[in-house]
């Protein structure tokens, strides 16, 4: 008797459960649950990022694991199908970003991003070659996801201004997740930033003194007349279509945060 009353239970305790999962797929690829998805990653930039865009890395040490959870979870989620492109952007900036810091810091103390090397079955790697995050189940190196997925399928010469590469003369870290709904004005206002910081680029309407990223990216920043004229779109000051152009050295020194910065006003933010 206790037998014939337990199969048919479990039958409808299983076939409640089998209907269960394709809700819970829905809600996961569900455009709306996005943002939530990179909020931990805003919460750690809030508490670790300079409002210069510098990286307080021995903040960022005490709270690894949270790190290391939100990480996590992009494996699991990897962009849907359902997504609007800019989400998917967003998402891949921020992937990229927050395995930049998590790399360096299993290196930190470390001068340069640049001298990393990472122990692989193989051999040693550079840190933009070895695999460095998992999304979906897919290893993915640095130069893989700019190359391959943000340059290739996006084609969007500003996330230049977004990635960071855990140098000095990188673009200042956006102290919030990038965002699809707002992703425009995000790029947009890094721009403005990248080019309004004497450190990095140098504006004025007859000669521009620009990052090296300009130079080495020329295949979709452009060069000459349309390079002033993308240029002009962030600029402070109009810049004349024949102004003399240079490029700066890049400085590949960690973009750690400066000494005597109030890392427990940061903390607390």
């Amino acid at each position: 008797m206790i037998k014939s009353f337990a199969f048919p239970r479990l039958l409808v305790f299983l076939l409640w459960l089998a209907c269960l999962l394709p809700v819970a797929s829905i809600h996961a690829q569900d455009p709306k649950s996005v943002p939530a998805l990179h909020a931990a990653w805003t919460d750690l930039l809030r508490r670790h990022v300079t409002p210069e865009g510098f990286v307080d890395y021995e903040g960022f040490l005490e709270e690894e694991d949270q790190l290391d959870a939100y990480l996590q979870t992009i494996r699991k989620t990897p962009p849907a199908a359902t997504w609007s492109a800019a989400d998917k952007e967003a998402y891949w900036i921020n992937v990229y970003n927050a395995a930049t810091i998590y790399t360096v810091l299993q290196y930190f103390p470390v001068a340069s991003i640049n001298d990393i090397r990472v122990k692989e079955l193989k051999g040693y790697k550079s840190v933009w070659e070895a695999g460095s995050v998992n999304v979906g189940g897919k290893v993915y190196s640095l130069n893989a996801i700019e190359k391959e997925v943000l340059r290739a399928e996006f084609k969007d010469p500003r996330v230049h201004f977004a990635l960071v590469s855990a140098a000095t003369s990188s673009p200042p870290l956006l102290n919030e997740a990038y965002d699809g709904p707002r992703l425009q004005q995000q790029l947009d206002a890094q721009g403005r930033l990248f080019l309004v910081r004497s450190a990095l680029n140098q504006v004025s309407p007859n000669t521009v003194k620009l990052s090296s990223l300009f130079d080495w990216y020329a295949a979709e920043f452009g060069e000459g007349e349309k390079l002033i004229a993308f240029l002009n779109r962030y600029a402070a000051v109009k810049i004349e279509p024949t102004a003399a152009v240079e490029f700066l050295p890049f400085d590949w020194s960690l973009n750690n945060r400066p000494r005597g910065t109030d890392t427990q006003a940061l903390r607390q933010r």
